[in-house]
């Protein structure tokens, strides 16, 4: 696997883990079927995905990306979805979790 395709399985992975992180909501303790199943596929994609990555990939930056993907996506969804909080201090962090992320890429070796 080349290093370019790997790099675009992290971001699917990423985009996976915000998906199953967003269904826990819906699945309300693992008690609804359909949403259930959805999270459960979603989250056994996305490890799929980061394990084949972390071959090529250097491990402690993968996992990072993989879960600051994850982390900014799920505030971001929560933001809009469920009305959570969009404080400017918030948003401020979110924003320097996006930074991190970027960071995180452009220094990997």
């Amino acid at each position: 696997m080349s290093t370019q395709i790997a790099w675009a399985m992290v971001g699917i992975a990423g985009i996976l883990e915000v998906c199953w992180a967003i269904g826990l909501k819906y699945t309300e303790g693992f008690t609804k079927l359909v949403p259930s199943i959805f999270t459960v596929i979603c989250l056994a994609l996305s490890m799929y995905l980061l394990a084949r990555c972390s071959q090529v990939l250097p491990i402690g930056t993968t996992y990072g990306i993989w879960v600051g993907i994850g982390a900014f996506g799920a505030a971001i969804v929560g933001i809009i979805l469920f009305n959570d909080s969009a404080s400017p201090a918030r948003i401020f962090f979110i924003v320097l979790l996006l930074v991190s992320i970027i960071g995180l890429k452009l220094t990997a070796e």
